[in-house]
């Protein structure tokens, strides 16, 4: 995988901190349904939802990337779910460099997630990006154990 550069990571973590809100219009609830129907079977392996959700539009070619503080020791999974015009879509981890995280993954329609125990506590970067269809409201959500 490429290494993502950091002024790319942190300008784009700017722009989507603007979008970083709970779920309002009717497309982001959806998206943000999709996304909890399968955060929800993380629920069944002992994971539990952190309380807030981030939420706008997301175009092909145009990823959103968050910045998160993760502490070692945890297990972390962020879900992503959209409407069903993202037909396809990629969540990626990236440590503090830029590096990617080898992480599990899981990809439906409509709906993606990326699962990984960091090795040490810091920033980290998750990006999500349509692979397949078109803008649509987005939601992203994570939990922890």
């Amino acid at each position: 995988m490429k290494r993502l550069a950091i002024p790319l990571i942190l300008s784009t973590a700017l722009v989507l901190s603007s979008f970083a809100k709970d779920a309002t219009t009717n497309d982001e609830v959806a998206a943000r349904n999709t996304a909890l129907g399968v955060a929800g079977a993380f629920g069944n392996d002992g994971f539990k939802l952190r309380d807030g959700n981030w939420a706008g539009t997301i175009a092909p070619g145009k990823p959103q990337v968050l910045q998160v503080n993760l502490y070692a020791g945890n297990q972390y999974w962020f879900t992503l779910g959209a409407t069903p015009a993202g037909k396809k879509l990629l969540v990626t981890v990236y440590d503090e460099a830029g590096a990617p995280i080898e992480a599990e993954s899981y990809q439906d329609a409509s709906v993606a997630a990326a699962g990984f125990a960091p090795q040490a506590s810091g920033s980290y970067y998750v990006k999500v990006e349509i692979v397949d269809g078109a803008s649509t409201a987005f939601c992203l959500i994570y939990s922890y154990k």
